[in-house]
């Protein structure tokens, strides 16, 4: 590939989080102009650092991050930063340029026209001067990804962009990124997602803090993966037998003496070179353990009952009517689309401020956010799942967390330095070692390794308390045994 063919080039970086935290590993791969590319890998292996040495923010220790001259740059995160929740749609997106945009309000509209978010007319009137906080889960996606598009970028970083869509707003961006002309690396668990665009993949491996790279889209590199895998395994298995056969002869011949311990000193040079043919497998992404969330026994009678709740027109209220009680081992599912006011809903019944709705008195209530704000961001990972334990214990706590991959130096964590997934394994594992009466859980599935989401729904499935559930993703809804159902548009 020439030079002028390229946008970026990755030539033995490596970068780590102190000593005892390494991500990459001399690293090389490149990507060529206008080619649309996925980064595969565990929670934690580094694909949102790669990102960070792409941008700037982040410096390799050794090694070198070139991008091709003149090559603009624009990324749209997983989450808006907290410290922008408070601005102006207009200062939200004026932060996206380092010199003042004058007449930015078109450029706004075109964008925000892009990333479908089309709220009504009596709502659009101030639109730049409502607050970035005052949008739901999902138009803040869509904001994200319009504050990348509005520097009309060569280069575009997408992290996990499909987190809080909506099946319209999935749609619309799929389509947009199969016309879009120029260079993407997408971040995203969603295979469907991006088998329709992408025609390559790097692989990020936890293990050997290396990165592997293909061409085809995500399921053809993931069949690729799995072959490869079966045919190391298979040749290391050949090895293996022919080893022992060999160190079987060799300890019966160096009995003999005489020639025969010359045959065995010659076998085991044979065995030590075969054992150096052996193929370092790469060890596949870990899955959680399967696991339960326990709940009071003293569990009984209507936990929540909803007999109206409040939709959101643009910013306009209305409130509706509804009968609905939820008792012990009943699972309720509430739909709408983007902006109807389904986080809203969740927000107030764990808080206890919905308006309609009653959770009976002692209930314990646990609450998952999408944006884990419930997260102590400055306390460790020890930290944060002994605070919902009646009883702290050292060991009930580890076991727990090692079921969700929280071992080793994570435990020692704190939680605002782990990456979007770790962050959700952390509220499962709190949820398990709480033992709520009453579940509510807001988008789920965002963020978390695709491998660990059939677990997770498995444990919902089998949950014996009352539960809320918002999840924009049919195929993990449709592994959970849902008992009623609330859709909040009609």
């Amino acid at each position: 590939m020439s030079r002028d063919e390229t946008a970026l080039r990755f030539e033995e970086v490596s970068f780590e989080y102190g000593p005892n935290k390494p991500i990459l590993d001399t690293v090389s791969f490149s990507l060529r102009r206008n080619s649309k590319v996925a980064i595969m890998g565990q929670n934690g292996a580094g694909k949102t650092t790669i990102f960070g040495l792409i941008t700037g923010e982040k410096k390799p220790e050794s090694g070198r991050v070139l991008i091709s001259h003149g090559t603009s740059i624009a990324i749209a995160s997983q989450v808006i930063p907290r410290e922008q929740l408070d601005l102006t749609v207009r200062e939200f997106f004026q932060n996206c340029f380092t010199e003042k945009v004058y007449d930015i309000d078109p450029k706004i509209d075109a964008v925000l026209n892009a990333v479908h978010l089309v709220l009504p007319k009596s709502a659009t009137e101030k639109i730049y001067d409502r607050t970035v906080r005052s949008f739901s889960g999902g138009q803040q996606a869509r904001l994200l990804l319009a504050s990348a598009l509005i520097k009309d970028p060569d280069l575009l970083l997408l992290d996990e962009p499909t987190n809080n869509l909506d099946k319209a707003g999935i749609a619309h961006l799929t389509k947009f990124l199969v016309e879009y002309k120029k260079t993407c690396l997408v971040i995203s668990h969603d295979a469907e997602f991006l088998n329709a665009f992408t025609d390559g993949v790097l692989y990020l491996d936890v293990f050997t803090k290396k990165v592997e790279q293909y061409n085809g889209n995500y399921s053809a590199v993931q069949k690729d993966i799995l072959a490869r895998i079966e045919r190391e395994n298979r040749k290391n298995a050949q090895l293996e037998k022919k080893i022992q056969e060999n160190k079987d002869k060799a300890n019966f011949f160096s009995h003999k003496g005489g020639k025969m311990r010359m045959v065995a000193k010659r076998m085991r040079d044979e065995i030590e070179e075969m054992e150096d043919d052996i193929v370092d497998v790469r060890k596949e992404d870990k899955t959680i353990r399967p696991f339960t969330i326990p709940v009071p026994p003293e569990l009984y009678g209507d936990i929540l009952t909803i007999n109206s709740y409040t939709v959101l027109h643009g910013k306009k209220p209305v409130e509706k009517k509804a009968e609905i009680a939820l008792r012990k081992n009943q699972h309720l599912l509430l739909q709408g689309p983007n902006g109807i006011g389904k986080s809203t809903l969740l927000e107030a019944l764990a808080t206890g401020k919905a308006k309609g709705a009653t959770i009976a008195k002692g209930t314990v209530v646990g609450y998952y956010r999408q944006d884990f704000s419930t997260l102590n961001f400055d306390h460790t990972v020890r930290e944060a799942l002994f605070s919902v334990m009646k009883k702290p214990e050292e060991e009930a706590m580890r076991k727990v967390a090692a079921g969700f991959l929280l071992t080793g130096d994570v435990i020692k964590t704190k939680i605002g330095s782990l990456s979007e997934g770790q962050k959700g394994l952390v509220a499962f594992a709190q949820l398990e070692l709480l033992r709520p009466g009453l579940l509510i859980l807001d988008e789920p599935t965002n963020h978390i390794n695709f491998r660990h989401l059939p677990v997770i729904a498995k444990a919902l499935d089998h949950y014996e308390g009352a539960m809320v559930l918002v999840s924009h993703v049919p195929e993990f809804v449709s592994q959970i045994r849902i008992d009623y159902t609330l859709d909040m548009e009609k």
